[in-house]
């Protein structure tokens, strides 16, 4: 299962916030991130509309979180751009509606591997995240993931 580009970048988006405690413009998060601000826009409204950021305009706006990073699960946020994160289409409805439902010898290794994704990503909260960061000197940290995009990391190729 691969995750889009866009729930990477809300991670990364959320985490950045997060670890600046105050309104946050987009043009900051998109020169830190080096995301397109374009880019960010696309992502950051979807978080708007499902309630996990706030947003005030203006000269003086910008993004914050709408509640504690420990009230986040990484599950949450990666479902506004990926949906069910079921690995097949007929594990994604329950009851599961598939004719060969009851003769099938795979469905309940694809019904335990949805398990296994949904119960790890629902179980990492936006505070586990930022406590990786935390350790870190964040200008440090800012400026190194900068570099590596510049240099199109791993993830972005």
């Amino acid at each position: 299962m691969k995750f889009s580009t866009k729930s990477r970048y809300a991670l990364r988006l959320m985490i950045d916030i997060a670890q600046h405690q105050q309104k946050v413009s987009l043009k900051e998060i998109s020169e830190r991130q080096s995301i397109s601000l374009k880019y960010l826009e696309q992502i950051v409204n979807p978080l708007v509309k499902a309630g996990l950021l706030c947003s005030e305009r203006g000269s003086r706006g910008g993004y914050t979180l709408s509640r504690s990073t420990k009230d986040y699960s990484i599950g949450e946020i990666i479902r506004i751009f990926e949906g069910n994160l079921m690995p097949i289409p007929c594990t994604e409805v329950s009851p599961n509606r598939c004719a060969r439902y009851s003769i099938c010898p795979t469905v309940g290794f694809w019904e335990g591997l949805g398990k296994v994704i949904n119960d790890y990503v629902d179980n990492v909260t936006l505070d586990d995240l930022c406590k990786k960061i935390n350790k870190l000197d964040l200008d440090l940290f800012f400026k190194q993931f900068a570099e590596i995009d510049e240099n199109k990391g791993c993830c972005d190729e």
